[in-house]
């Protein structure tokens, strides 16, 4: 298929989507949960290739990670879909209706989005999930992932196909685009005839890539430098058990913490026992000449490391005076996902939480709970950082809109 026959296939399947009900589109998504589980072999036989390929390019361990599926990761994905298929249906919800002086019932409903384009690297899991969200809110979805997962991605789109062939549902409820080049990527920006939103899911030049030059209305979802700071009333055990978890317990993901603030006044006592438990998960901590002084064996940091999502066993380190300054710091940096605050003072927490300007912000818990699935919304279509229409981990409400809808009984305008 074409680019164009594409989007004409995802432009009608969306029609008959939008007429499908709530109990039949759980039905499909549970049909397409027991595809990917039934032909589990292929997507890893076609997951192999895609990893061995990363591995004879050089791809960093981390990223690798990301790429690669395993038995439990298939029946995570197939997990997934059908804890959407549980989740209340947000279609046809009808959020208002007022009755105005001339008799007219004027209302507003929740209806789907359309057609939604994906551009995403890496994980496969996403294709899957993107999948699971856009059917269950009646969307028709597009998916264009990297040219490093394309083997993966293609058979679990056969597996979700076979599935909706099962259900007697158009399987142009789910197309991938196989061209891999970067100048497909380009036209497809700008099929806003056909495409309703778009959302950019990875590094930060893909989704500058599309914010500038995409002509169809996009959902941006920004990457990660996350951060903790370390107030001055932490508790040491729980901070370095956060941070820990933070960094370390996935480092490829967008919710691990890349940079940490600690006040200056826990700094010398906490410090120290911050690069032992980090330098015993061989993590690099890269630290202001104000912190080197106080542990020799942090490296120096440059002021581009501040602003770095490493996706690495590598973590920015800045000393404040206070937390107005941690705030400031952390605003100036941040690419706005997830920051997290360490404290036992009622008023710091409450002072982070109102003016730190990101789409998750946490009082003593790691950033690594930013998630569609952590947060009761089941699979995540991605985390927002902008501000308008989603902010956040993106779940079914986040891919529909509204219309009004107005009922009357013969009235006209005077």
């Amino acid at each position: 298929m074409t680019l164009i026959d594409i989007g004409k296939a995802a432009k009608k399947a969306s029609v008959e989507l939008n007429r499908m009900g709530q109990e039949e589109k759980n039905n499909v998504l549970k049909a397409c949960a027991k595809s990917l589980v039934d032909m589990k072999d292929e997507i890893l036989a076609s997951n192999a290739i895609d990893v061995q390929n990363a591995e004879n390019n050089g791809i960093k361990g981390s990223l690798i990670d990301r790429l690669r599926l395993n038995d439990d990761r298939i029946k995570d994905m197939a997990e997934g879909l059908l804890q959407i298929s549980t989740l209340p249906d947000p279609v046809g919800e009808v959020l208002s209706m007022n009755v105005r002086p001339n008799g007219l019932n004027v209302g507003q409903k929740r209806v789907p989005l359309g057609v939604v384009g994906i551009i995403y690297e890496s994980r496969p899991n996403v294709t899957s999930d993107a999948f699971g969200l856009c059917f269950k809110t009646g969307n028709a979805v597009i998916l264009r992932g990297g040219s490093d997962a394309i083997e993966s991605n293609k058979s679990i789109v056969k597996a979700l196909k076979a599935g909706l062939r099962s259900c007697g549902c158009t399987e142009d409820a789910v197309l991938l685009i196989e061209d891999t080049s970067r100048e497909i990527v380009k036209d497809f920006m700008r099929m806003n005839q056909y495409i309703d939103v778009i959302i950019p899911r990875g590094g930060a030049g893909l989704i500058k890539t599309v914010v500038e030059n995409s002509t169809i209305p996009v959902i941006e979802t920004g990457t990660g430098n996350c951060h903790i700071y370390v107030d001055e009333y932490a508790d040491f055990n729980m901070a370095l058990d956060i941070i820990d978890n933070a960094k370390n317990q996935r480092l490829g993901v967008c919710n691990a913490c890349e940079s940490l603030v600690i006040h200056g006044k826990i700094a010398s006592a906490f410090i120290p026992l911050l690069y032992e438990r980090l330098h015993s998960k061989d993590v690099e901590i890269r630290a202001d000449e104000r912190a080197c002084k106080i542990c020799k064996e942090l490296a120096l940091a440059s002021e581009e490391d501040f602003a770095t999502e490493y996706l690495d066993k590598i973590v920015s380190l800045k000393v404040v005076d206070s937390i107005d300054e941690a705030i400031d710091h952390i605003n100036e940096y941040s690419t706005s996902h997830s920051e997290s605050i360490i404290t036992d003072n009622y008023a710091n927490a409450m002072k982070f939480l109102d003016e730190v300007d990101s789409a998750c912000v946490y009082v003593n818990a790691s950033t690594r709970f930013t998630d569609g699935n952590e947060f009761g919304f089941g699979a995540e279509i991605g985390i927002s950082t902008q501000k308008l229409h989603a902010r956040g981990p993106m779940g079914l409400k986040a891919l529909t809109t509204t219309k009004y809808i107005i009922l009357g009984n013969g009235q006209i305008r005077e």
